[in-house]
């Protein structure tokens, strides 16, 4: 997650994530191939002399970059400010306090009772 993380806040290439995150190449290797493979990280030529390849999010790998946001929220709300990054708009500075909305009702999720149901079939499981 962290990788994603990182590349959503434009880090690409193979260097810049290994001095962000301390990890050794071996596991980062890995990791980003992993991703790759999964679809969330496209690996991308940027330079043929000598041979050079950088790691972009793909669309699947933006659509995560939400809930990444929401996890840092809800740790900032119940782990505390220490050492814990923050997102803040790029523009203003200001920080930003993501949570998840039902996009029919704009209604945030956890404030109006939910169930789960099962697609197989379509009994309801449970309400949160």
């Amino acid at each position: 997650m962290l990788i994603l993380r990182d590349a959503g806040f434009g880090l690409t290439r193979f260097d810049q994530f290994r001095a962000s995150l301390g990890i050794a190449p071996n596991i980062l290797t890995g990791r980003l191939k992993a991703l790759s493979e999964e679809g969330l990280l496209e690996k991308r030529l940027y330079s043929e002399r000598p041979p050079r390849e950088e790691y972009v999010l793909t669309a699947k790998g933006r659509d995560f970059l939400p809930v990444l946001f929401v996890i840092a929220g809800w740790a900032r709300a119940h782990v505390g400010d220490g050492p814990l990054s923050r997102v803040v708009d790029a523009e203003t500075g200001a920080p930003v306090d993501p949570m998840v909305v039902d996009r029919a009702t704009g209604a945030p999720i956890g404030t109006r009772p939910l169930r789960l149901e099962r697609p197989d079939t379509g009994t309801a499981s449970g309400q949160a």
